[in-house]
């Protein structure tokens, strides 16, 4: 079955053919659903004789996507005329399966009516033909019992006059991955639902990239890990939302839920889009805990490896544009949360300091905020608190 809180999934990628010898644990195949990747693993030694679901396909929770042979792995044969046991394998989360329900007897041509009437494409079958403006009717199905595929779609819309002329003026449609859509979905939520309202500061990071300077080499050898600037950022954070608690608060139809704990999402690039994994108790954890959970969290982002827990929850968000030359920009909340920071481009400019000019490294602060329940006297302030302490790092080690 699929986690609690999720409805369905996408059939992303088949790691197995047809025939092919397996052992349990292996990863059959990734389904991706609106957060996460997740895999599912065989069940048994054995092989899969037959792919129910495939690339592209919405499944839920206990629909059968494969059936399955148990066999000794080294030994299953892909030709079995009567199979001595052939169970199905359901969707998954991303823990091993422990269980497999019994295969529905698909050898009737009963049992094949029945599915080709019941399921003649999939609903992402079904989308990629709204997609290309093709009538499935017209298709013919190669899958099984009929059953139309993705590819058939494809094909289909490939012989069209329009896809011709498409390609010939360089145009190429690709649908957008589940990630992408849920995405577009919740920045188009919040922006409907939320009174988003940003409001602007300069941090002066002449302290704290003085005091990395001069203790990074020692601070990497103690803990392991680089000392870089996100970990006195979410300090910085922690410490004005304990001071403006309305800012680490969100809505609940009349309700306002205010959280006595900081739970900080850190937006994240990653090769399928934007995640934002959230450090759980950011207000017990030191910079080398931060420094650590990011850097783990940077890394199993672009490898696909996060887990539904790492990105479910977050009661603060803050975002990054500076890693890749932004120098001022609005964000977006991330439901139901009712701010984020974003952070830009550190870039040496000319500052009055009393009285001369100096250079010194600065950075423009972004608050984006629900109006509905954050005044902007909160905003403003919490906004400079991070300031303050960010230009006098020592406000972080006295909370002050």
């Amino acid at each position: 079955m699929l986690p609690e809180s999720v409805a369905d999934a996408t059939m992303l990628h088949w790691h197995v053919k047809v025939g092919q010898p397996v052992r349990r644990d292996d990863n059959l195949v990734d389904i991706e659903t609106e957060k996460v990747v997740l895999e599912v693993p065989a069940p048994r030694d054995g092989v899969i004789t037959e792919i129910l679901r495939t690339e592209g396909d919405t499944v839920l929770a206990d629909d059968v996507i494969a059936l399955f042979e148990e066999g000794p792995s080294d030994s299953a044969q892909t030709e079995s005329p009567v199979p001595e046991e052939t169970d199905s394998v359901p969707v998954e989360d991303s823990a091993p399966a422990k269980k497999v329900t019994p295969a529905a007897d698909t050898s009737s041509p009963a049992a094949t009516e029945t599915t080709r009437a019941a399921a003649p494409a999939g609903p992402a079958v079904k989308n990629l033909a709204a997609i290309k403006s093709v009538d499935l009717s017209e298709v013919e199905g190669s899958g099984r019992g009929g059953r139309v595929l993705k590819s058939d779609v494809q094909a289909y819309a490939d012989s069209s006059p329009v896809a011709a002329t498409e390609e010939a003026q360089g145009i190429r449609r690709e649908p957008m991955s589940r990630l992408r859509k849920t995405i577009a979905a919740r920045l188009i939520e919040a922006q409907h639902n939320a009174a988003i309202l940003t409001t602007f500061n300069e941090v002066d990071l002449y302290e704290v990239k003085s005091l990395r300077a001069r203790y990074r080499d020692a601070f990497e050898k103690a803990h392991g890990v680089r000392l870089g600037f996100m970990s006195f950022f979410v300090k910085a954070c922690v410490e004005a939302l304990k001071r403006f608690p309305i800012i680490n608060a969100a809505i609940d139809g009349s309700d306002i839920v205010y959280h006595d704990y900081c739970d900080v999402g850190i937006a994240v690039s990653s090769p399928r889009g934007l995640v934002v994994p959230v450090l759980r108790g950011a207000e017990h954890l030191g910079l080398a805990d931060i420094e650590s959970s990011i850097a783990a969290f940077g890394e199993r982002a672009k490898s696909g490896t996060l887990s539904l827990e790492d990105l479910t929850g977050g009661t603060f968000t803050i975002t990054n544009g500076g890693v890749f030359g932004s120098m001022l920009s609005t964000p977006i909340l991330n439901p139901p949360q009712s701010a984020i920071l974003g952070m830009h481009k550190i870039q040496d400019r000319p500052v009055a300091m009393d009285g001369n000019v100096v250079i010194r490294p600065m950075m423009y602060l972004a608050l984006s905020y629900d109006h509905r329940i954050i005044d902007g006297s909160d905003a403003v302030s919490f906004l400079v608190a991070i300031k303050d302490a960010l230009e006098d790092p020592a406000r972080l080690l006295l909370e002050v």
